[in-house]
């Protein structure tokens, strides 16, 4: 007795398999792109935020964040303050004594920022980003000449496109600059973005 054959796939078949395929990578797809604008979207609300909240500190106590000599001895708390020379020293990410580092502590200890209170490393270190790096608070970097906000870790496509929205989209130019240094001085070279390369994206205050 011969064996029945079994019947292979039908044209149809394939093509609701194709379809369902389809759907599902167009669902991932479309699912990291609002990730990836949910990412973008922080990272411009961080700068606004952060611009934000030091102007905040300026204003209410006439001094920039880590920068002001008066921080220790004002009744409002006690931590070490900066030298009040209206300059932010320190790299980006340091979590010793320097003034990019107490910025944090002034700022969180005033209510402007979320985070430890505390004079160590905990109430020192940077916030992280949308990008896992870090947001800092310094003077100068790109060839920016003042005191500038610098993101750390974001994909030259991304920050391309955070630069469009803030400035005018170049690397070397304008308010917004980008490179690949991770404690960028005025004089550090800026690169133009691209996807892969991952850098810094920084703005005047």
């Amino acid at each position: 007795m011969m064996k029945k054959q079994q019947a292979g796939f039908t044209l149809i078949e394939i093509a609701i398999v194709l379809v369902i395929i389809g759907l599902l990578l167009g669902g991932v797809l479309k699912g990291q792109e609002m990730i990836n604008n949910s990412k973008i979207k922080r990272a411009v609300n961080d700068f606004n935020g952060v611009s934000a909240a030091v102007y905040s500190y300026l204003d209410r106590y006439g001094a920039l964040p880590g920068d002001e000599p008066t921080a220790s001895t004002n009744p409002r708390w006690t931590v070490p303050g900066g030298n009040g020379n209206g300059v932010i020293t320190g790299t980006c990410g340091a979590t010793n004594g320097v003034e990019t580092a107490r910025l944090w502590v002034h700022l969180r200890n005033s209510g402007l920022v979320a985070g430890a209170t505390t004079d160590n490393a905990a109430g020192r270190q940077a916030p992280n980003n949308a990008f896992g790096g870090i947001t800092c608070v310094k003077n100068g970097g790109f060839g920016l000449t003042g005191t500038v906000i610098c993101q750390r870790g974001i994909d030259g496509k991304f920050a391309a496109i955070i630069d469009r929205q803030l400035d005018d989209g170049n690397a070397a130019t304008g308010s917004v600059r980008g490179g690949t240094a991770n404690n960028p001085g005025v004089g550090s070279a800026t690169v133009p973005y691209a996807e892969g390369a991952v850098g810094n994206i920084c703005t005047l205050l």
